[in-house]
């Protein structure tokens, strides 16, 4: 049961990981020090994609269930869990294509807005002056 419940514990993880690659990108231009942790994390995914090796969360995961007594599966967390299930296979390619776009917007939009902050813009932190009438 306990093994059961980390093995779950693990794939809730996994994903909460892999949505942060996808969607950190947009997160830094809200965050900018996020990008510390997600670029490490881009990195990473696109490691696994490109060389092709387990992840090490996959491993923990198959090893937990196999230790709570359950059968564990070939291949990766996303063939398991995402291809298929929330997206067809097919559609892999564009959906890699679609968070490549939104890490690159993302990180366009933190730097186009540090450099807007450099330049003394609206985000330079004085007021403008007001006028105020009474009737």
């Amino acid at each position: 049961m306990v093994f059961r419940l980390l093995a779950d514990l693990v794939v809730v993880l996994h994903l909460a990981f892999i949505l942060f690659v996808a969607a950190g990108g947009l997160l830094v231009w809200r965050w900018p020090w996020l990008v510390r942790l997600h670029l490490p994390a881009v990195v990473w995914g696109i490691a696994i994609i490109t060389v092709g090796f387990t992840c090490p969360l996959t491993l923990l995961e198959t090893q937990l269930r196999g230790r709570a007594g359950e059968q564990g599966y070939d291949g990766g967390f996303v063939d398991r869990y995402i291809e298929g299930v929330i997206y067809p296979g097919a559609l892999t390619p564009l959906v890699r294509a679609l968070i490549a776009a939104a890490v690159l917007v993302g990180y366009a939009g933190m730097f186009s807005r540090r450099r807007r902050g450099r330049a003394g813009g609206a985000d330079d932190g004085q007021t403008s002056p007001t006028c105020s009438a009474t009737v």
